[in-house]
C-alpha cells in the first residue's frame, strides 16, 4: 500500500533499518545487551536501539512492540540506575505474563466495552482479550508487531508500522509513526502520528512500568504523586467507564497536591475494590484543548528522582501495579511483585468509541492523528 492511497498531509518516512552504535563504555553500563534483542520475527529484523544525551542519560528501545526496555537516570547524588521494569532478552518479552511492558499501545489503548463499537451505522467486533472486554488493541496489538526502525541520530529513533485493514477487527489501513527523542534537558519526547484510508478509531500511548527507586526495587506506595486533574472517569466492575466524569475532591483519587500513593489506597472504596487499587483515567486540567499541559509529577524520596509528564492528550491513566504478582522475573533476576511499579499513560479516555460525552477518538481519511507526550527526569538536591 502506498502513502498516496491514504492521502497523508505530511511525509511519513519508513526508511531502511539503521543503527547508531553507542561507544563501548556506554554499552557496558546498560543493563541489557543488544544481541539479546536481535532476531527475526515474521520476516522482520528486531534490534535494540540506544538513545543517549550529553548528561549520560540513556534510553534503550526495541522495535519489537516499540518498547522502552531500559532507562538509566541519575539520582540526587548522580548515581545511575534503571527505572523501567522489563527483561534482558526479546524472548522474555515474548513469553512474559503481561504483553504491555514498556510497549507502544495500539490501535486502541485501554479498554473497549464488549470489544464492540459503531461507526457510521456499522458495528465492528474486536478481539476479546480481557473478558468481557477488548484491551490495548487485542491479543495481536502493537506490542507484538515489529516496527520498521530508523535511528536518525544518537538521540532520535523513528519507528513505523502499517496496520492492515481488519487487523484485530479494526477498519482501515492505518499507518503509524512513533518518534522517540532524548534531549539535553533530560526529556524523552514521544511523538505519535497516524493516518488511515477508512474511518476508524485510534488511541496511542506508551505502557512503561516505572519505579523511580530502581526497577523492581520495592513497593511504590511511598512515591509521592501529583495528578493535574480535578475529575476522573469511574468504572464498573469490569473496569469500563460508567460514562460519568466525577470530581476527585473528597475521594481517594484526589492527587491535585503531592501525596504518597499508598496514603488513601487502603480505603474501603468500590472503585479501588474493582481493580485492586488505582487503575483509572484522569481528566487533565488544561487551559487550551490539544495544547501541551502538565499531567502528572511523581517523586521518590529515597533517591530524589522526579518525573514530570506533559502531554497533548486529554487524559492520563494511573495504574499502581495492582496485577503484578511476582510470576515475571525481570532484569537482574528481580521479580515483578505486587505494586512494584506504576504506569502513567497519557491517552484519550477508555471506551471512548462508546461514550459520546468523551473526547472523540475517531480518525477519518485525509486527517492526521498527532499526539505528543514528554517525560522529564530530574532529581532534588537535598
Amino acid at each position: 500500500m502506498k502513502l498516496s492511497e491514504i492521502g497523508v498531509v505530511v511525509l511519513l518516512v519508513a526508511g531502511a533499518q539503521q543503527h547508531i552504535m553507542v561507544d563501548e563504555l556506554s554499552a557496558q553500563m546498560l543493563p541489557v545487551e543488544q544481541e539479546n534483542f536481535q532476531s527475526v520475527i515474521n520476516g522482520k529484523q528486531t534490534d535494540l536501539f540506544v538513545l543517549e544525551n550529553n548528561n549520560g542519560m540513556k534510553v534503550a528501545i526495541t522495535n519489537y512492540g516499540g518498547r522502552i526496555v531500559s532507562w538509566l537516570a541519575p539520582d540526587r547524588d548522580g548515581n545511575m540506575d534503571d527505572i523501567v521494569l522489563g527483561f534482558e532478552s526479546l524472548e522474555e518479552y515474548r513469553t512474559a505474563g503481561s504483553s504491555s511492558y514498556g510497549a507502544t499501545i495500539g490501535r486502541f489503548a485501554n479498554r473497549i466495552a464488549g470489544g464492540k463499537f459503531e461507526l457510521d451505522g456499522e458495528t465492528f467486533q474486536l478481539e476479546i482479550n480481557n473478558p468481557p472486554n477488548h484491551l490495548h488493541g487485542g491479543p495481536g496489538g502493537f506490542y507484538h508487531v515489529v516496527f520498521d526502525a530508523q535511528q536518525l541520530s544518537s538521540r532520535h529513533l523513528r519507528l513505523q508500522y502499517l496496520s492492515p485493514d481488519g487487523e484485530e477487527g479494526y477498519p482501515g489501513n492505518l499507518l503509524v509513526q512513533v518518534q522517540f527523542i532524548l534531549n539535553d534537558d533530560d526529556e524523552l519526547i514521544i511523538d505519535y502520528t497516524a493516518a488511515t484510508d477508512k474511518s476508524t478509531v485510534i488511541n496511542l500511548t506508551n505502557h512503561a512500568f516505572f519505579n523511580l527507586r530502581g526497577a523492581s526495587l520495592g513497593i511504590i506506595n511511598d512515591h509521592e504523586l501529583m495528578i493535574n486533574a480535578s475529575h476522573y472517569t469511574p468504572v464498573d466492575d469490569t473496569a469500563i467507564p460508567t460514562g460519568e466524569i466525577t470530581p476527585v475532591e473528597g475521594t481517594p483519587f484526589d492527587f491535585r497536591e503531592m501525596a504518597p500513593i499508598g496514603m488513601r489506597q487502603s480505603r474501603d472504596h468500590a472503585q479501588l475494590r474493582y481493580v485492586r487499587g488505582y487503575d483509572h483515567n484522569y481528566v487533565i486540567d488544561r487551559e487550551q484543548k490539544d495544547k501541551i499541559a502538565l499531567a502528572a509529577r511523581i517523586y521518590e524520596p529515597e533517591t530524589g528522582r522526579i518525573m514530570e509528564i506533559e502531554t497533548t492528550e486529554p487524559g492520563i491513566q494511573f495504574y499502581g501495579g495492582n496485577f503484578l504478582d511476582g510470576s515475571d522475573t525481570g532484569k537482574s533476576g528481580r521479580p515483578h511483585e505486587f505494586r512494584y511499579a506504576f504506569c502513567l499513560e497519557p491517552q484519550h479516555f477508555p471506551d471512548s468509541p462508546n461514550q459520546p460525552d468523551f473526547p472523540s477518538t475517531r480518525l477519518d481519511p485525509g486527517e492526521l492523528f498527532h499526539s505528543v507526550s514528554i517525560y522529564r527526569l530530574t532529581a532534588d538536591q537535598n
